[in-house]
């Protein structure tokens, strides 16, 4: 879906439309953090963003639609970023694939860059990417599908060349995990909480949060395969 709609005929998209758009992608980034995308009201959103539901409508179309813009155009920079970080290091491995810490750290620098980065959304719209994952409204999920299917593509085939001994079903659960855990981190809610509880001399830092994250990452990637020989016994306790 287009993240806008096309100027109309005898409509220019002038700077004053712009910045009026602009204004309605950051007021609803901030309401869908706060409140989720079901309990945000289009009300609230045309409040915060001083404008009316014309406008609203005139540039995004729908909820759904303007749901889809902010994420896009966040995501959009982020994963092409990605890309070009693990390519560069594709080029500098030479013969020799990347480790799989290089190319786990590819992925997680420009989800930091962007974490420190307030004109780009930082911490708070990582935080809204962590809440869409667990929305369980079905177009937000095959949106985020549609949206990422080409960056985990291209990582998936570093990671098979990193990882000849996991199968390339094993090596999408994996994958799998990996880009849950760190939406899941990265949302922050839990971790803030975490960071009081059992670290209250640290300063809560996505820079330390994710340095902490990469070795259970790496060690789950690295994990050796389960025989199909083998099941998972639940021990029960008592």
């Amino acid at each position: 879906m287009p993240a806008s709609r096309p100027a109309r005929k005898g409509v220019p998209q002038d700077a004053a439309s712009a910045d009026t758009k602009t204004r309605i992608l950051d007021a609803a980034e901030a309401q869908f953090m706060e409140h989720g995308f079901e309990a945000t009201s289009l009300r609230g959103l045309t409040s915060a963003a001083g404008v009316n539901l014309a406008a609203v409508n005139y540039h995004f179309g729908s909820k759904e639609e303007l749901f889809q813009a902010v994420l896009t155009r966040r995501l959009d920079p982020m994963n092409q970023e990605r890309i070009e970080l693990l390519e560069r290091m594709e080029r500098e491995a030479g013969e020799r694939p990347p480790s799989v810490e290089r190319i786990l750290f590819a992925m997680l620098i420009p989800a930091l860059r962007l974490a420190r980065d307030e004109r780009r959304g930082g911490k708070n719209f990582l935080r809204l990417l962590g809440r869409a994952y667990a929305d369980p409204a079905p177009f937000i999920r095959h949106f985020l599908s549609a949206q990422y299917a080409g960056m985990i593509t291209r990582y998936k085939e570093a990671f098979h060349v990193a990882l000849p001994q996991l199968t390339r079903q094993e090596l999408t659960w994996r994958l799998h995990f990996v880009m849950g855990a760190l939406s899941y981190t990265l949302a922050g809610t839990d971790a803030l909480k975490l960071f009081a509880q059992v670290a209250a001399f640290e300063k809560y830092d996505d820079e330390l949060l994710l340095q902490r994250l990469a070795p259970f990452l790496v060690a789950g990637l690295k994990a050796p395969p389960l025989a199909d020989s083998r099941k998972l016994e639940l021990v029960s306790g008592g």
